[in-house]
């Protein structure tokens, strides 16, 4: 890992800063100030470190002074901000595991929220100030790295500084181990806490408590491990005075990659104090990049971003509904949206009398208009399937000795009925002779 190519902790950085970022907005919703500090602070740690590794990848040109000052401070800050973070979210979880009461007022809920403000930024920013006491000088450049903080190495320091994270990282474990304690012996109220809270489910919960396990499982140990190497790999300078500590304060030490990296105990403060941001970064979206909320909000931006390219989204389901092309939804989110005009044709039939049209609704007039004149049909095939025309409304058949007569003018002759029993033609043979004589039979 120390070893590798400068672009590999550069891309791995940038990845670090979006795995922070993206799950934001969300945890922004449920009003965890722990975790969203975390996120804050580590992501921006993440893109600085970005930044610093290209700009001195192959040079310790001071190129910009004040970029320096600020991302220096920064990297101090961050060094307590994390374990600070850790002991907000640890705190929290405490609090709702032996929490007394179902409900909180809100009186309660802002105090909790300046709380958790002053233990994670407040904390941080403190360290910024308390920091510039034993500044030895402006700042430093290492190649390959690029700005990073000076702290004169003087017994001020590792109260002002150095112990800063293992303190936080100790009262962080307690905590943690109170909380696990807690949860054992009132279990049931927990989950009668976690019932009516909207923001906080228990999978939520335990995987918050994973991320600061972990933490604090690190702080203890790299923080006595940065005590160690100050108290061994470099001579410890007797405090004298503020002007001796700050002699010739406005200088900038730049330092090549061919010397810095001669010294293994350098080596390793370097490396480990910024690789521990990208862990870090990749740890918490371990535990949240693949939760329920989150694959529910990269369904809903998927659907977002591909609507507005104008791609497809079929089959992919949002909280609204289903999306597919040529849907009904599709349309009408398309003309609230105004990405495509929508044309509504509506289709008018002209309306033709019910003895003119058959069960096809096709008028024998659309063929041929000597059709047009037709007189009144006696009966039509589908009224008598459906049975509103009874037997003694149909005409008489000749076959009872009685005559019909002819019209003058040859009348239309309906469609065949459907083939029935009662229905099949009578034969020439079957009419009565006294009549064969005065009836034309066709």
């Amino acid at each position: 890992m120390f070893n590798s190519p400068d672009w590999v902790f550069s891309m791995f950085a940038f990845l670090g800063f979006l795995c922070c970022m993206i799950p934001l907005p969300w945890h922004l919703e449920a009003w965890n100030t722990g975790t969203c500090l975390y996120m804050i602070w580590t992501g921006l740690s993440c893109l600085i470190q970005f930044i610093n590794s290209i700009v001195w990848r192959s040079n310790v040109t001071n190129w910009a002074p004040v970029w320096c000052d600020i991302s220096a401070k920064f990297i101090i800050g961050t060094s307590v901000a994390i374990p600070a973070c850790s002991l907000c979210i640890n705190r929290r979880l405490y609090h709702i595991a032996s929490v007394s009461s179902v409900t909180k007022t809100r009186a309660q809920k802002r105090r909790d929220i300046m709380t958790d403000l002053a233990i994670g930024v407040g904390i941080p920013v403190l360290e910024m100030i308390l920091q510039y006491i034993v500044q030895g000088h402006r700042f430093n450049i290492f190649e390959e790295i690029g700005c990073y903080p000076a702290t004169f190495n003087t017994p001020p320091a590792f109260v002002l500084v150095f112990s800063w994270p293992l303190v936080l990282g100790c009262i962080s474990a307690y905590y943690c181990v109170r909380t696990i304690i807690e949860l054992a012996q009132r279990r049931a109220q927990f989950m009668e806490f976690l019932s009516v809270n909207k923001n906080l489910s228990s999978s939520r919960y335990f995987r918050l408590m994973g991320l600061a396990g972990i933490e604090v499982l690190c702080t203890i140990p790299l923080g006595a491990y940065v005590i160690y190497l100050n108290v061994t790999a470099q001579p410890i300078y007797p405090w004298i005075s503020w002007a001796n500590a700050h002699y010739d304060f406005s200088r900038v030490e730049q330092i090549p990659s061919v010397l810095w990296r001669m010294s293994t105990p350098l080596v390793l403060s370097l490396e480990l104090s910024r690789w521990f941001l990208v862990i870090c970064a990749f740890v918490f979206f371990a535990f949240f990049g693949f939760a329920d909320e989150a694959r529910k909000n990269y369904r809903l931006a998927y659907v977002s971003v591909t609507k507005r390219v104008g791609l497809s989204t079929a089959g992919t389901v949002s909280s609204g509904g289903s999306w597919s092309v040529g849907s009904k939804s599709e349309m009408a989110c398309n003309s609230r949206t105004a990405t495509m005009p929508v044309f509504v044709t509506q289709r008018t039939e002209q309306k033709r009398d019910s003895l003119n049209s058959f069960s096809t609704s096709i008028s024998i007039g659309d063929f041929n208009p000597a059709f047009d004149d037709v007189k009144e049909i006696p009966y039509l095939p589908t009224e008598i399937a459906n049975g509103s025309i009874s037997k003694e409304s149909l005409p008489i058949t000749p076959v009872d000795g009685q005559t019909v007569p002819l019209p003058d003018t040859p009348a239309l002759a309906g469609p065949d009925p459907v083939l029935g029993i009662n229905s099949v033609p009578r034969l020439v043979a079957d009419v009565p002779e006294s009549l064969r004589n005065s009836v034309d039979i066709v």
